[in-house]
């Protein structure tokens, strides 16, 4: 049995500090203001033994992870059935020529990027649940509405707004992750709340077939039309969901135990390297800022979505190949469903080894065969057999390098906060000009593309090795600092 003693701890909202006392007698765990002396692997992250804090992690991975992976399919599948439905001549509907079709892709991004920041700065202060569920609630109004659009204008319009009212989504998702999973746990659960991505990108050209195939013309709307208001109609139920299941800031969490949510807590102060009282957030942002490290990882993941543009044109890359629209809309998927369990498999093995740089290597090596073999030939077999290399091993990236963000910039949680959101918004950035490099008068080859994507995996590659020499240069200097210290960055 458990012996327990627990005070309130300091969060948002919370004044009083924390000191928590916890031995388990089976497994002979000390658990003593924040700090698990054993079970420590070499940079300070231990394995989990107590079965007070495994059953908290189950009850975290049954309560939050689901409603995240669902409001981020439908996260998902609003953003790109613009991509879908370009295949039910969406350009001619629209009269779309030229790059319209392009700008209407990139301009969402203009108001995902610019909304990040300050947003993942307010959720430090405001009840995620909420406010999340809230935005929910407003991208799927905005996504359903979008069947109402009848030319260029009007669609850019609503790209914008969706952009706008999606952004404080995943940003804001990745930092409930990391308020409550550790170093060794936050990359397996990225992976598979990120698997929804996947899913999403696989079943949507499927679901976009069957509402093309059973709906178009009927009540007087296009296919396409249905299939915005369809997903946004789900959109909305999921938001309503949300309201209940989101949880809150780990003191704060309605569905934890008072005994939990100090577990909850007190284990991350432990778990984060170089951790410091929370500040404001203006001065986490400041902290963001002024480190190296934020625009190191910022450039990486950068250049990674930079190589991955190929999402939003897949379809069109796959019925360049000579295919029929129904048999495009069915090949899109398989890949996508590897490259969930892949990404899986990888986050795994990254979080028990507590290695990323050898695993984004790895993952980012294979994906330049496939980038070659896209470039080099023509046969429809050999390409579409390169599209499984490429999407499985990119996607296997993301989940490693976000979690990456997290356990090396988490010294509080403003600028946690703030750096996954500089991240990702910045990151994003490659999807407001990436776009210009796949005109359909590249097609069928798309040969600036593909060299593109290969340039920019190789600078992934080059990054990560810079970054890895330079945390294991500050573990050095910490370990000769304090020869007592035992919590160390990850690379």
């Amino acid at each position: 049995m458990s012996n327990t003693k627990t005070d309130v701890g300091t969060e948002p909202g919370h004044n009083d500090a924390i000191t928590t006392e916890h031995r388990d007698q089976t497994n002979d765990v000390t658990y003593e203001k924040g700090i698990f002396v054993d079970n420590m692997d070499e940079f300070g992250a231990h394995k989990k033994t107590d079965p007070a804090e495994i059953a908290l992690v189950k009850k975290l991975d049954w309560y939050m992870l689901p409603i995240l992976w669902l409001m981020y399919l439908f996260n998902y599948l609003d953003r790109n059935a613009i991509v879908n439905a370009r295949l039910n001549d969406l350009e001619k509907e629209l009269g779309l020529v030229g790059t319209q079709y392009n700008t209407c892709v990139s301009i969402l991004f203009v108001g995902y990027i610019a909304f990040q920041i300050p947003s993942n700065m307010l959720l430090n202060r405001v009840r995620p649940s909420w406010y999340m569920a809230g935005f929910c609630l407003a991208w799927s109004i905005v996504s359903l509405l979008t069947y109402l659009a009848h030319d260029y204008s009007t669609m850019v319009v609503c790209r914008f707004l969706l952009g706008v009212t999606e952004a404080p989504f995943y940003p804001g998702a990745l930092y409930l992750i990391s308020m409550f999973y550790t170093r060794k746990e936050v990359a397996s659960r990225m992976a598979m709340f990120f698997t929804a991505n996947m899913l999403a990108s696989a079943f949507s050209p499927l679901i976009a077939a069957g509402v093309f195939s059973g709906l178009d013309g009927a009540k007087g709307l296009r296919g396409w039309q249905w299939l915005f208001i369809i997903q946004g109609a789900l959109s909305i139920l999921t938001a309503v969901l949300a309201f209940y299941f989101l949880p809150d800031h780990p003191l704060t969490t309605r569905w934890l135990t008072e005994e939990q949510r100090q577990l909850a807590h007190a284990r991350i102060e432990q778990d984060s390297t170089d951790r410091r009282e929370s500040t404001s957030v203006w001065k986490g942002l400041k902290e963001s800022v002024v480190d190296w490290r934020t625009w190191a990882l910022v450039a990486a993941y950068n250049f990674h979505l930079c190589s991955i543009s190929f999402q939003n044109f897949l379809p069109t890359v796959i019925r360049a190949l000579g295919f029929e629209r129904t048999i495009t809309l069915v090949l899109t998927a398989p890949p996508y469903i590897l490259a969930a369990v892949v990404g899986i498999l990888l986050a795994w093995s990254s979080g028990r080894m507590n290695e990323r740089t050898w695993h984004i290597t790895a993952c980012k090596c294979i994906a330049i065969v496939g980038f070659v073999i896209s470039v080099s030939t023509l046969n429809v077999g050999a390409r579409y057999f390169s599209i499984y290399l490429f999407v499985a091993f990119s996607f296997g990236v993301n989940n490693i390098l976000l979690g990456w963000v997290s356990a090396t910039l988490g010294q509080t949680n403003e600028k946690k906060s703030v750096s996954l959101a500089i991240a990702n918004s910045l990151g994003n950035c490659a999807s407001i000009y990436m776009p210009y490099l796949w005109p359909a008068t590249d097609g069928p080859r798309y040969l600036p593309a593909w060299i593109a994507a290969l340039c920019f995996s190789g600078g992934v590659v080059v990054i990560t090795w810079f970054l890895r020499t330079m945390l294991k240069r500050d573990n050095a200097r910490k370990r000769a600092e304090d020869p007592g210290a035992t919590n160390f960055y990850v690379y």
